[in-house]
């Protein structure tokens, strides 16, 4: 599950270690120990806003006032100590193959990160991956917010902020804002309001999951310094916990079922210690802030929250000063930039901070060598060459007779071995492991974890004060790429272990290709890379997107000599590795989510096969784009290239593109960049509808008006479709559902979205659906919402009686003002019917222009009652359509009597 992945255990921008395991002590000249003390007991006194103590529970000062000097005294020792221990454990870091102890300043390699209030909320949904390819190309509108103030108040609209929830990929920089704003504040440079900060671990709490503790107890653990703080202590403090890493915790938080603590000393366990802290049962005036990938987040309820924020790592000038501060040398920097401009999936990756160091690795080794390669372009390129670097350096640091480039039966055995506990985790969608998980897969824990130069940089080992330890990869990209390299092992010795990963139980509906039938393991490379291909498309959240695309790469002869016998090249027939490219380029993904098939044009990019991006580029500059036919490879790529551009699309009309069925329904993802959608005729299923409610969740989102007229989208759809109209990020104005199979099922999902978010909409249209009576009823609580803005219902042809008439006619005299076109023909209202509706058409706040009740079943007692109502409120309707009702010539004479009339408005009039 995704909650159970973690992300790595580097702080942001480079591989990062904490050194609090040194022990370094830190001496003060004995006037400076004085001027520290008097510095925090000034803070205490003076650095609280006005009105509020940053010792005091409820902001009083009375607790501070009740200590004994000699209480006081001690407590600004312990904190002085806690200073200190904190400032050790976050102000060295170290950075790649360094020896320990010599570790570079963080402030001198720190890099502002691109932090901002609130977050998307389309991210939990896609792999990480996708998640930084749809940030890269936001416009970015939002005001960023430094790590440090993440608890001060932007605006005077804004209460205090207790709970504060940090959102972000994994490796994006979450844990190294965590490790500024502790340092900031050790160094007490910032937030001096705050008595004590208080960092726990999230994987480190895992560690004594099964074990009871109070929260005094629990600080006494983690922080020893913290050993004489008492529960008086811990009252009369301002105190901020932070809880990093919450997708890492192996423990479930019930917040509906769990026992209320409100005592320091109270014994529990640590999700219920946890619980009580954010809902403020438990020392109610102690700042709290988590952190955690997004797929996690949702644990916390939104009421606990005061603020959310986003951590979107770097700009594209933070990239450059990334680079820039890495090395001194500026020629070397400017080309790595240069290199990383020049191709789009480098660029997009470098948005994480740790993808920025392993890249950096790279480079600088083939930049500053006499390399003859060609620098890597893609990520199988990148991440071979640093798989490369770190076997050279784990050579040259330890030494040995074989040359540095080459690998020992020893190194290769581990690397697989390491490839092997990185797929059977990934298959289970985790990422964190115990020594167990290790074991398992026939790894000595004690040579993982000294075994420099290729695990200790790949793997990462936290390590507190317990006997226990927790690993994970640098990177969830680290995992996907050994495991990949562990599945081609195991495909070129032709191992079991591939059965269960590529078999299928049923035939498989997404291909044409008879051998994907077979439940044997693929004999031939195309057929294996067509089956690993079909199971990660089968995953809803493509959390295998990545590892497939490597595999595909790792097929190329060029990436396996560069892992250097890691792998036993294959003699890969050219005829060989046009099949693939081929099966690739016609495989059919009629089941499969069109957002799933982008990644089949990926996986044609790691194989360096440029002809289809060619191809559409061409495209895009024709001038006669109708008369090419574009195959459903060129739409995944048209897709993908449309909803990347920075320049939003006026219009997306599939019916314009010369393409089958299929082809059109993988251009759908283009929406996202698009401000109207033209997707009528289709042939668009509920499966389409994913990728439609995507971008209406999308921040920001460009799309106005969306088309779905004529498309089997069924109630099902619509459902999905809801989760985009719902969110407040929607500003569509225009939706057309005309003839989409729909039932009253759908006007409760549609009426409930868009009372959610009501003041955007100004056009709905559901014609030629069976909404029936129960389903009008159901919309009409949207339309009587006071929010409402709607200026157009069409409801023709959906099986509605005169009972309708009644809560649609009430619904429209609570909020008159804005309607301007009702088109209600081809219903059976009959005359009942309409002498409702004209208690609406006499409001004096309707102005109603367009009216349509053809083929109602209406007759002359009809038009007596439009008569009166129009009397009664004459100067705004311009078209009357009652054709196909048996008027006869009384009802005709009342009509005419209207249009003669100098009042009257009327400019059309349908008999």
């Amino acid at each position: 599950m995704d909650e159970d992945r973690a992300e790595s255990t580097v702080p942001s921008c480079v591989s990062l270690k904490s050194d609090h395991s040194k022990g370094v002590p830190i001496t003060f000249r004995s006037s400076e120990k004085i001027e520290r003390r008097e510095h925090i007991l000034s803070n205490w006194d003076q650095s609280a806003p006005p009105g509020e103590s940053s010792c005091s529970q409820s902001g009083s000062r009375s607790g501070d006032a009740e200590m004994k000097p000699k209480q006081r005294g001690d407590l600004q020792e312990v904190i002085e100590g806690h200073k200190m221990s904190l400032k050790r454990r976050c102000e060295h870091v170290t950075e790649g193959t360094n020896e320990a102890g010599s570790g570079t300043l963080l402030n001198k390699i720190y890099t502002e990160l691109y932090i901002t209030e609130g977050q998307s909320e389309e991210v939990d949904t896609q792999h990480e991956v996708r998640q930084l390819e749809i940030t890269s190309k936001k416009n970015i509108q939002e005001t960023p917010i430094k790590c440090q103030d993440i608890f001060k108040v932007l605006s005077e609209q804004q209460r205090h902020i207790r709970v504060v929830l940090t959102n972000g990929v994994a490796g994006v920089g979450k844990t190294f804002s965590v490790q500024k704003f502790s340092l900031d504040w050790a160094e007490g440079l910032e937030n001096q309001d705050i008595s004590l900060v208080l960092p726990l671990s999230c994987r480190e709490l895992n560690l004594i999951r099964d074990e009871q503790h109070s929260l005094l107890s629990l600080l006494h653990v983690f922080h020893p310094t913290l050993q004489k703080i008492r529960a008086e202590d811990l009252t009369v403090c301002k105190l901020l916990f932070i809880f990093d890493g919450l997708d890492e915790s192996r423990f479930s938080l019930g917040f509906n079922k769990h026992r209320v603590i409100s005592d320091v000393t109270q014994v529990s366990s640590v999700e219920v210690l946890l619980v009580n802290l954010i809902q403020g049962n438990l020392l109610p005036s102690a700042l709290i802030w988590i952190t955690s990938r997004p797929a996690a987040a949702y644990q916390i309820p939104p009421s606990c929250v005061d603020r959310i924020t986003e951590v979107r790592g770097f700009t594209d000038s933070q990239k450059e000063e990334y680079f820039r501060r890495r090395f001194s040398d500026e020629d070397l920097s400017k080309r790595i930039i240069s290199h990383i401009k020049a191709s789009r999936s480098l660029h997009i990756m470098c948005l994480i901070p740790v993808f920025c160091w392993i890249t950096a690795i790279v480079l600088e080794d083939m930049m500053t060598r006499d390399q003859r390669g060609e620098l890597p372009k893609t990520l199988t390129d990148l991440y071979s060459h640093f798989l490369r670097v770190q076997i050279k350096r784990k050579k040259q640091k330890y030494g040995g007779k074989q040359r540095p480039e080459e690998l020992t039966e020893a190194d290769k055995e581990l690397l697989l071995k390491l490839g092997r506990l990185a797929f059977e985790h990934l298959e289970k969608g985790n990422i964190m492991f115990y020594s167990k998980d290790l074991e398992r897969c026939g790894l000595d824990v004690s040579e993982v974890s000294v075994y420099s130069g290729v695990c200790t940089e790949i793997f990462k080992r936290e390590s507190v004060i317990f006997q226990k330890s927790v690993y994970c990869f640098v990177h969830l990209s680290i995992q996907e790429f050994l495991a990949a390299v562990y599945m081609f092992h195991c495909y070129t010795i032709n191992k079991r272990i591939m059965e269960s990963f590529l078999k299928y139980l049923k035939p498989n509906p997404f291909s044409c290709f008879v051998g994907l039938l077979n439940n044997d393991p693929a004999t031939s490379l195309d057929d294996f890379l067509m089956r690993a291909l079909m199971k990660s498309l089968k995953s809803k959240n493509g959390h295998l997107d990545l590892f497939v695309r490597f595999l595909h790469g790792l097929s190329l002869e060029s990436n396996q000599r560069i892992l250097g016998g890691l792998l036993d090249q294959m003699e890969n027939h050219p005829e060989t590795i046009q099949k693939v490219l081929n099966n690739l380029k016609e495989v059919n993904s009629d089941e499969i989510s069109p957002d799933r098939s982008i990644n089949i044009f990926h996986c044609l990019m790691e194989m360096k096969d440029q002809s289809v991006h060619q191809e559409i580029q061409e495209f895009l500059k024709s001038e006669k784009k109708s008369e090419r036919r574009l195959s459903e490879i060129h739409c995944s790529a048209l897709a993908y290239l449309l909803q990347m551009s920075e320049e939003v699309l006026d219009e997306l009309n599939l019916q314009q593109y010369n393409t089958s069925d299929e082809g059109r329904r993988r251009l759908i993802p283009a929406v996202r960049n698009c401000r109207k959608a033209d997707l009528r005729y289709c042939r668009l299923s509920e499966i389409s509808c994913d990728p439609l409610a995507s971008a209406l969740r999308s921040n920001p989102s460009h799309l106005r008006v969306l088309d779905l007229n004529y498309n089997s989208l069924e109630d099902s759809g619509v459902k999905l479709l809801c989760s985009g109209l719902e969110s407040p990020n929607c500003k569509l104005e225009t939706l057309r559902l005309n003839r989409c199979r729909l039932s009253e099922i759908s006007c409760d999902s549609l009426a409930s979205a868009l009372r959610s978010n009501p003041s955007h909409l100004r056009v709905l249209e559901l014609s030629e659906n069976q909404l029936k009576d129960p389903g009008v009823k159901l919309l009409c609580g949207f339309l009587q919402d006071p929010l409402c803005n709607l200026e157009t219902l069409s409801l023709i042809d959906c099986r509605l009686s005169e009972i309708s008439c009644d809560p649609l006619a009430s619904a429209l005299r609570s909020n008159p003002s804005h309607l301007r076109v009702l088109k209600l023909s081809e219903n059976q209202l009959k005359d009942p019917g309409v002498k409702q509706l004209c208690g609406f058409l006499q409001d004096p706040l309707c102005k109603l222009e367009t009216l349509s009740l053809s083929d109602c079943s209406l007759s002359e007692i009809s038009c007596d009652s439009l008569a009166s109502a129009l009397r009664s409120n004459p100067s705004h309707l311009r078209e009357l359509d009652l054709s196909e009702n048996q008027l006869k010539d009384l009802g005709v004479k009342l009509l005419f009597d209207l249009v003669e009339s100098p009042i009257y408005k009327l400019e059309t009039l349908s008999r």
